[in-house]
């Protein structure tokens, strides 16, 4: 029987699987693949120091690969199995799923797993990656990259509209962290604010001319957390932003300038850095470019990558993400329409 990558969505979407509590997901997809023929691995995959990453989870954590047994396979289909928080689940209309990860990335896996399907009885050896953390590090493809398994091709899904990317952005995470002297917010000659050093240094880095790719774009900045200080009556004595910007090139002539910048003002930190990636076209499929970062720079190993998937990047991470049940279905073929392509003209 074929499967119903719509009721598979429904399955996956009421499972919870925020970043670092992806286990539940994992044996779901370990025993649903198992009982479709395939062989499945899991491959553990590190908890990060709960320390300093709050909300960590303190159970087991991996990644979930299947392929027939004995195949190496020739493409694998590829996404990841954690949301974004806060979870919901699933409900429905006639035309639409509601719910966390309904189109990042579980009606993805959805549509892949019955793309595959279609593929092994077409004849082509593929197998399914999926991985954990792609939300917040890439931890579960940086693991998965130490254990490639010969493919040619890797197909990653995002939500594109399915449609294929020409390129997708890198990520560079940035933390300015200033320091002060307390005093009396009375006497502020007494002190020093880490808040004043934060806030010059950051008005300057927003002012930094960034890179820009002809036909792709522009570099972006985003301030997406700024933190400090004791209490109004107080000069601050700490004070700290995380940054993130989204790459166009090389990420040394943007870093070498915020360390320029900022000076002695701030500490600087680039916690994350992930390049930007350029992809082809492959026959007459539709294009975009992806504005936003994917595993595919951690998982160099699983052969050329292209980016495909159902759904829009603009409701993932919102309060209203959904994916059309059309789209869905549209996505299976896409997929089978591309592996099969890139397989037989390889």
């Amino acid at each position: 029987m074929a499967i119903d990558p719509i009721q598979l969505t429904r399955d996956l979407v009421n499972i919870e699987s925020t970043t670092y509590h992806e286990a539940p997901a994992g044996h779901f997809l370990h025993e649903f693949l198992t009982g479709q023929r395939y062989q499945v691995e899991r491959t553990a995959v590190p908890q990060p120091d709960r320390a300093i990453t709050p909300g960590a989870g303190s159970g087991e954590r991996f990644n979930v690969y299947a392929a027939l047994p004995g195949v190496t396979p020739d493409v694998v289909l590829s996404t990841h199995m954690d949301t974004v928080p806060p979870y919901f689940n699933c409900t429905e209309d006639d035309e639409h799923l509601y719910g966390r990860g309904t189109c990042d990335a579980k009606g993805i896996i959805a549509a892949q797993i019955a793309a595959a399907d279609r593929l092994r009885d077409s004849g082509v050896k593929v197998g399914l990656l999926f991985v954990v953390g792609e939300e917040r590090d890439s931890a579960g493809a940086a693991v998965a990259n130490q254990n490639p398994k010969g493919s040619k091709f890797l197909i990653n899904g995002e939500p594109t509209d399915n449609r294929l990317a020409l390129a997708s952005k890198g990520a560079l995470r940035v933390e300015l962290r200033a320091k002060g002297r307390m005093a009396h917010s009375a006497y502020p000659e007494l002190g020093e604010s880490a808040i004043d050093k934060l806030i010059a240094a950051l008005h300057d880095v927003m002012a930094l001319p960034l890179p820009v790719e002809p036909e792709i774009g522009p570099s972006t900045l985003n301030i997406g957390l700024i933190e400090g200080g004791r209490a109004p009556n107080v000069i601050a004595d700490k004070a700290e932003a995380h940054l993130l910007i989204r790459l166009v090139g090389p990420a040394e002539d943007t870093k070498r300038a915020i360390v320029e910048t900022v000076g002695d003002r701030a500490e600087v930190t680039f916690s994350l850095e992930l390049p930007f990636v350029r992809m082809r076209r492959v026959g007459s499929l539709p294009t975009m470019v992806a504005k936003f970062t994917t595993d595919i720079p951690s998982l160099t190993n699983w052969g050329e990558p292209f980016l495909l998937g159902p759904g829009s990047i603009h409701v993932a991470h919102t309060p209203n993400e959904k994916i059309a049940k059309k789209e869905l279905l549209e996505a299976v073929d896409l997929y089978v329409e591309l592996a099969s392509s890139l397989v037989n003209n390889a």
